[in-house]
């Protein structure tokens, strides 16, 4: 019996000394999930949100050379899937998937010009490319065949100077005003076509009943906005025919027209987040429900948003932050959206956290205006996709695309040549693109500023980026802005 005793105690002993000789400590836990470089997930305040409660959308981009200058460029994609970057004189095509592109604008519309402009229309298929004729003219050329052909009229700004910052869109016809009707009986092109312009006075705008061939009724929609003359983003119209026009002030302003341009009036919104001047190129989208969604950077160099439900009657007073937080400047947002709530946005933006100042300049620290970027400050291309941007509460699923620098230091915001550090910076001119195509896939023009060397180096200088090479990303594969279409694949060619 003693024995038996003696023999558990060395049992529970030896039982009690094994953890001094082993390691019984717990594994560590599991690291938690974080997101790839350059890929955020945010909510309305531009902060990141919980992994554990959302996962990143499977965005896959791809990348295309057009082989000319682009800066300022416009893209559509017809329903043949034909893609049209237009930029300069040149109406650059690509009827393969971005495989390669081909200038098509021919004689009839190889002007050299200012200010160029692109438009496809996205019910008709019609093909506009559209030059400043010095500072009083415009040509507006379209074609029907995809390029083959095209057939080109002037449009005649006036005596007043100076025709500038031109744009053109098109949209239904209402019931009302100008539209089928209303107070004119006249023969119709299927869509109206919009054409917009700014002069020292204000915008103007015109409706044109026959396609554009000409434009005879319309004139002055806004008065005189800055020292820029009002200087205004591109023309949206909406499925309910709603026409929305925005001018270059401080306060985030959409001037909309519900009778085909007959009438206007003006709503602002988003007053907690203010505009600075210079700004240009605010924009609205509008989805298959003819909701509005008005895009701006704000007075902290976010990417801000303001959402309409009834045909730019009223807007949200609170903006929403697109951009991420660590987005510390952004500038020329651009937005299309499909069936509600499904939208997507393009900005070039910088997350360098520089502490340089701008003694070089004006002494002052670097508050993230593009205009005043110090040296050392590299912008990307960046794309924002939402899902549910009507939410209360959405969810933001961005990608830094470009695995380079776009643009090497400060992007000039004014029109006119800009001088900075490294030369001019007005090399990227005022805006870049992005529209859908019929399955709802995201197309994005922009201009590249740092190629080549500038590129391929870890020590550039904004001398070595002035380049402004037309580029266009689109999605590979991934969700369709189009909900019935689900998640695209990758073309075949």
């Amino acid at each position: 019996m003693r024995v038996r005793v003696l023999l558990i105690g060395i049992l529970m002993l030896s039982a009690s000394l094994a953890g001094c000789f082993t390691n019984d400590a717990p594994p560590p836990p599991p690291p938690k999930p974080t997101l790839p470089d350059g890929v955020f997930i945010t909510g309305p305040d531009g902060e990141s949100l919980s992994l554990d409660l959302y996962q990143p959308l499977n965005l896959n981009f791809v990348f295309s050379n057009v082989g000319e200058e682009g800066a300022e460029p416009s893209i559509g994609v017809t329903s043949s899937g034909c893609i049209f970057f237009i930029a300069f004189e040149k109406v650059m095509r690509s009827c393969d998937h971005a495989e390669s592109w081909e200038n098509v604008a021919g004689p009839m519309c190889a002007f050299q010009t200012n200010d160029p402009w692109g438009w496809v229309d996205p019910i008709t298929d019609r093909v506009f490319n559209v030059q400043m004729q010095g500072l009083e003219t415009s040509w507006i050329c379209y074609s029907d065949d995809d390029g083959a052909t095209w057939v080109g009229n002037p449009h005649d700004s006036g005596t007043t100077p100076i025709n500038d910052h031109i744009k053109l869109a098109t949209g239904p016809w209402t019931s009302s005003g100008y539209g089928i009707g209303g107070q004119f009986t006249q023969a119709y092109y299927e869509t109206a076509v919009y054409y917009c312009y700014n002069k020292l006075v204000g915008i103007f705008c015109f409706t044109s009943f026959d396609g554009g061939a000409t434009f005879n009724t319309g004139g002055l929609i806004f008065g005189l906005a800055t020292t820029n003359g009002g200087l205004h983003g591109a023309i949206t119209s909406a499925p309910d025919g709603t026409v929305y026009v925005t001018p270059r002030v401080a306060t985030p302003t959409v001037i909309v027209s519900d009778d085909n341009g007959l009438t206007w009036f003006d709503r602002t919104m988003g007053e907690d987040v203010g505009t600075p001047n210079p700004r240009k190129n605010s924009e609205v989208a509008t989805d298959t429900e003819s909701n509005a969604y008005h895009i701006w950077t704000g007075a902290d160099e976010g990417v801000y948003m303001s959402r309409s439900t009834n045909s730019g009657e009223t807007w949200e007073q609170t903006s929403i932050r697109i951009s991420p937080s660590e987005v510390i400047s952004t500038v020329f947002p651009q937005i299309d959206a499909g069936d509600p709530g499904r939208i997507a946005v393009t900005y070039l933006g910088s997350e360098n956290a520089s502490e340089l100042n701008r003694s070089d300049i004006d002494g002052e620290p670097w508050d993230g205006n593009a205009h005043y970027a110090p040296a050392n400050v590299s912008y990307y291309l960046y794309i924002t996709y939402s899902l549910n941007a009507l939410d209360p509460a959405p969810v933001f699923h961005t990608v830094r695309v470009s695995p380079d620098p776009v643009q090497v230091g400060s992007i000039c915001l004014n029109s006119g040549d800009c001088r900075d550090i490294g030369g001019s910076n007005r090399n990227l001119l005022d805006f870049n693109d992005l529209h859908i195509d019929r399955e709802g896939r995201v197309y994005v023009a922009f201009a590249d500023g740092c190629t080549d060397s500038c590129a391929s180096g870890n020590n550039s200088t904004p001398e070595d980026s002035r380049s402004r090479l037309g580029s266009v990303y689109f999605l590979g594969s991934g969700p369709s802005l189009f909900e019935s279409v689900g998640d695209l694949a990758e073309f075949e060619n």
